[in-house]
């Protein structure tokens, strides 16, 4: 027989047991919408996740299980959007996550840039993107985890990875690891930022680039530094913000750029144009219903209600964004329980939004109610 679900424990939070009703703006949601990234993460776990993951991880994907088990009869079209509110109701119960000294969760946004590039330099393209280097060795579990250090071998000992700065100046050039080059070093500074991009080729083509490792070296947000220094107000801070500046003062931007010495390496996808970029559980983002989340803390495909006030429409609003979301992907700054990004999907326009979310709000985890281990049932579906 399915098991119930235990109650959720995650480290360093206080969870609060709440009923849909509770949830502001919940019943007027596109649950259809919500159910559709569900169902993609449902794919996705028919196959273990190779990186570290949560200790909850064996128990929530089980749980997980007997929900995509259910979705699975509900037939492989979108359902209504009643009925699949009826299913997220009926097969998870919501939880408010919050971290241990703070009321609720904080949010920032992301996204898929598209920028200028070519696959040979030349003709103002002379900034490489580079491939994952073979000799990169993490230190952290997995193939491209996003914590810990990284190496390299030097004669018979093992030193740290090169930083951003020895990588600008030269260090991997000649290895043959360039993908790609771009006009300009602010457009992959944001694409290492997001984690992807969408290049557009001279002939008209689009590359689509995806993360495939980092050099080890821990990311620090420049646009704290030009917070801290009192170069842009704290209320006014933006990807926009910080794009400014380093393109109106190129050696001041050079400078900050180098002050975070973490640097991502890429590799190409084969994705049709129409496709989201691809997140780290192996799924294509959906815009508005694909969120990353601390890998350490959170299970991939769980569904999480997110309750916060947003700057959606131009800087300094503050409009209800009451949304189902999916975990879908994970990153280097999304750190801690109740810590998400919310992906708003490619382009300019997306870019405008996501550059000006760093807010609070509410994160309301939904648990599944029962679990298929033990039941006879399969762990995946």
């Amino acid at each position: 027989m399915p098991q119930v679900m235990p109650a959720p424990v995650i480290p360093g939070a206080r969870l609060l047991p709440l009923a849909f009703g509770d949830l502001d703006g919940w019943a007027a949601d596109d649950h259809a919408a919500a159910f559709a990234a569900f169902q993609a993460s449902c794919a996705a776990l028919r196959t273990p996740p190779q990186e570290i993951c949560p200790a909850a991880a064996p128990t929530l994907r089980d749980g997980l299980a007997f929900a995509c088990a259910a979705a699975r009869r509900l037939g492989t079209g979108q359902p209504a959007p009643a009925l699949a509110r009826l299913f997220f109701e009926a097969n998870f119960r919501p939880w408010q996550v919050s971290p241990e000294g703070r009321d609720g969760g904080f949010f920032t946004g992301y996204y898929e840039p598209e920028v200028e590039g070519a696959l040979v330099p030349g003709g103002g393209f002379d900034v490489p993107v580079y491939a994952r280097p073979a000799d990169l060795v993490m230190a952290g579990p997995g193939p491209t985890p996003n914590a810990g250090g990284a190496q390299r071998r030097e004669g018979d000992r093992l030193v740290p990875y090169f930083d951003r700065a020895a990588i600008e100046d030269g260090a991997l050039a000649g290895r043959g690891l360039e993908i790609a080059w771009l006009r300009d070093p602010i457009d992959l500074f944001f694409m290492q930022i997001q984690g992807s991009a969408r290049l557009r080729l001279p002939d008209g083509r689009v590359l689509r680039l995806n993360y495939d490792g980092y050099n080890g070296h821990p990311y620090l947000p420049v646009g704290r530094l030009l917070v801290e220094r009192g170069v842009v107000p704290r209320e006014e801070m933006s990807m926009a913000r910080i794009r400014a500046f380093m393109a109106a003062d190129p050696a001041a931007g050079r400078a900050l750029r180098r002050e975070n010495r973490s640097y991502v390496f890429f590799k190409v996808l084969d994705l049709g144009a129409g496709a989201g970029a691809m997140g780290a559980q192996g799924v294509p983002l959906t815009a508005g219903r694909s969120l990353a989340v601390d890998r350490k803390l959170h299970t991939y495909g769980t569904p999480v209600f997110v309750a916060a006030d947003l700057p959606l429409s131009a800087p300094g609003a503050a409009e209800p964004f009451r949304r189902l979301m999916i975990a879908q992907d994970t990153g280097s700054a999304i750190v801690g329980p109740a810590r998400a990004d919310l992906f708003f999907g490619a382009g300019e326009a997306a870019g405008a939004v996501a550059g000006r979310i760093r807010h609070p709000g509410r994160f309301i985890l939904l648990v599944p109610r029962l679990s298929a281990a033990g039941a006879g049932a399969p762990r995946a579906p």
